[in-house]
């Protein structure tokens, strides 16, 4: 199984200094990009197994960098991270295709639980696809 990788994004470089630092501690692969037009540029050369989304952020805000994410990457998971929740911004954000919204600040370990989540259920429809695309139809 190859390890998960984890694409933060969010404006707040000091968020992504420590976040980035603390999950390589525990194990994870994670870049940083601090818009969501660099968030963007990163998931075209490199591969994210999920992403951690700010809503809040000057420019491309989160929502905007979902939708354009999910055009682009379909597969991708993301999970919305925010200080400021509002109850239509995560309904927005669940309907875009979001996996699943968290509040800032967010408990590490239960961040990574989530993203770890998102990446085994990401692996176990793939392996199903490639079941399936390797049974002889009946």
């Amino acid at each position: 199984m190859e390890p998960m990788t984890i694409l933060l994004v969010d404006d707040e470089t000091r968020f992504l200094a420590t976040t980035q630092k603390v999950l390589a501690r525990k194990g994870v692969s994670a870049l940083v990009a601090e818009s969501g037009e660099q968030a963007l540029a990163i998931l075209e050369s490199t591969p994210v197994h999920v992403v951690i989304l700010d809503v809040k952020m000057p420019g491309m805000d989160g929502l905007a960098t979902l939708s354009a994410m999910k055009s682009r990457h379909p597969q991708i998971d993301v999970i919305m991270l925010t200080g400021h929740a509002t109850l239509e911004s995560a309904v927005e954000g669940m309907k875009s295709g979001a996996g699943d919204y968290l509040m800032k600040p967010c408990d590490i370990d239960l961040l990574v639980a989530k993203a770890r989540d998102a990446y085994e259920k990401r692996l176990s429809i793939e392996e199903r696809l490639q079941a399936s695309r390797q049974d002889p139809p009946d």
